[in-house]
């Protein structure tokens, strides 16, 4: 069966601009094959505002959501992919929800890589790649308990 998250995560988008509100995702920034910046990450997780007033070239598949956006000034290729999507929320009412693990993202190296095609990487973002996986590698810190919590 496939997965949930990848249609639930499509449909609380657009519920949530249908009623202007500001979406925001919560990733799990250690997730395999995530790209953020890692200046943001704290405890192994960032919070990313997806609005359309403050990304580019918003795309959300079934393998992962990815986008452009500025980050202190600095554009920035963002690749999330589905399995490292902890929650999706509204900024001014916390309306949104967490999402339960799913047996397909477990292993995630079994997870065909999200495909090159779309990204178009150039030798600037590759460069920038490299940066981050040093970073990411400098950075890494698991958390035993996650900085959520359930709101009703």
């Amino acid at each position: 069966m496939t997965p949930r998250r990848p249609y639930l995560v499509r449909a609380m988008y657009e519920w949530l601009l249908d009623n202007q509100l500001t979406p925001h995702l919560a990733v799990d920034a250690d997730y395999p094959g995530c790209q953020v910046p890692w200046q943001f990450v704290q405890d192994g997780q960032i919070i990313l505002n997806i609005s359309p007033t403050a990304v580019t070239n918003f795309t959300a598949d079934n393998e992962a959501v990815q986008f452009n956006a500025r980050f202190s000034g600095n554009p920035h290729r963002v690749i999330v992919p589905m399995g490292a999507i902890l929650a999706m929320y509204a900024r001014e009412n916390g309306a949104g929800s967490m999402f339960e693990p799913e047996p397909y993202y477990e292993n995630p190296t079994a997870i065909s890589p999200v495909s090159e095609s779309v990204t178009e990487t150039t030798k600037s973002e590759t460069a920038e790649k490299d940066t981050d996986t040093k970073k990411k590698e400098s950075q890494k810190k698991k958390s035993s308990s996650s900085h959520l919590r359930v709101v009703k």
